[in-house]
């Protein structure tokens, strides 16, 4: 009888956590999170409690690594493409898209959010980069140093040539900057090929400054921020972001975006696991996270670009104040393929030296 009672006592205890565990119980909630590396342009930002969320629902740590502008970043992402030091990589655009995808960084990822995504923004049929967002690089004015001097803002490219525009213009070397690439194949598209290069001619004319990203543009040299220049290639959500971020608040942006017919070019932003991450489970869902409402809508107030995915709302200070270019300026993906570098050292030979 002894024996038997012992016996009882260790069974019963084993079978009742073993019922426990068949019915759904969690069997491992102490396990350490893993962590997900997420490389970037330096303009990325989502908010602390969107990272959040992604990080609790999937027990993960998220680090992010910011490498420069977006040309730059794809250049280390290049480097490093057999020793990736990254999982994921955010940022390169349909400026840089052929070039990544012919040194075969990404391998392809089928996410299951892509059936919400309209095909316009879907540039690669294997789905190695996989549209987040879009934005439009534009001309952008300080309509305060407009109004004060009274003069008249430009209304198009064309306009940048006229005298009384002469030392207004600050834009960002195309060699190392993604919106000083737009708007290189804004003026393209535009002029065409076969007379780009004697529109920027006229630029250096005109005493145009060139700088290397947007950064040092928009915040050093832009009269709205202290600068010289009250003409900035930036992007047509530059001026609600000015009402956004303005302290003390403004009722209207201080800014104007010049969105007249082929006078922007429209970026489209990608994001694509790296061939060689160990953690392909976790970049997986942090591609389709990013692609989710959840996402989409946190991001047009972090980085002022706008959903792909038409199932996220937007902020009712863009539906206000955003200016969408009916016509922007357009230079296929392919050509941007075969010419880009070409198109490149050109300018480089017409403007800086």
């Amino acid at each position: 009888m002894k024996n038997k009672f012992l016996y009882l006592l260790i069974v019963i205890p084993l079978i009742v956590a073993a019922c426990g565990q068949a019915a759904g119980s969690p069997t491992n909630t102490s396990a350490a999170p893993r962590t997900l590396t997420v490389m970037t342009h330096d303009s990325f930002a989502a908010s602390k409690s969107v990272i959040s969320a992604f990080e609790s629902a999937n027990n993960v740590k998220v680090q992010f690594i910011r490498s420069g502008d977006a040309g730059t970043a794809l250049n280390k992402a290049i480097l490093s493409k057999n020793n990736p030091f990254a999982d994921v990589f955010y940022g390169v655009d349909n400026t840089f898209l052929s070039r990544s995808l012919a040194e075969d960084i990404f391998q392809p990822y089928n996410s299951p959010v892509l059936v919400d995504i309209p095909d316009q923004y879907k540039l690669d049929q294997q789905n190695r980069a996989l549209p987040v967002d879009w934005g439009d690089v534009c001309l952008n004015f300080d309509k305060l140093y407009f109004s004060e001097n009274n003069l008249q803002p430009p209304q198009n490219l064309e306009d940048l040539l006229k005298p009384e525009y002469k030392n207004m213009l600050v834009v960002e070397n195309p060699a190392t900057s993604s919106p000083g690439l737009a708007f290189l194949l804004t003026t393209i598209g535009h002029f065409g090929t076969d007379k780009y290069l004697d529109y920027w001619q006229g630029l250096v004319g005109n005493n145009a400054r060139v700088v290397n990203d947007w950064d040092t543009a928009y915040y050093t040299y832009f009269s709205r921020y202290g600068g010289d220049r009250p003409i900035v290639v930036s992007y047509n959500s530059s001026p609600p972001f000015e009402v956004l971020g303005a302290q003390p608040p403004l009722a209207a942006p201080q800014t104007e975006a010049i969105t007249s017919d082929g006078s922007c070019f429209r970026q489209i932003e990608f994001v694509g696991i790296l061939r060689g991450t160990k953690n392909q489970d976790l970049a997986e869902k942090w591609v389709d996270f990013m692609l989710s409402t959840t996402f989409q809508e946190d991001m047009p107030l972090q980085m002022y670009v706008f959903p792909v995915n038409p199932n996220a709302k937007l902020n009712e200070t863009f539906q206000k104040f955003l200016t969408i270019p009916e016509n922007p300026a357009y230079v296929s993906s392919q050509d941007i393929a075969v010419n880009r570098e070409a198109w490149i050292n050109a300018w480089t030979e017409t403007v800086l030296r």
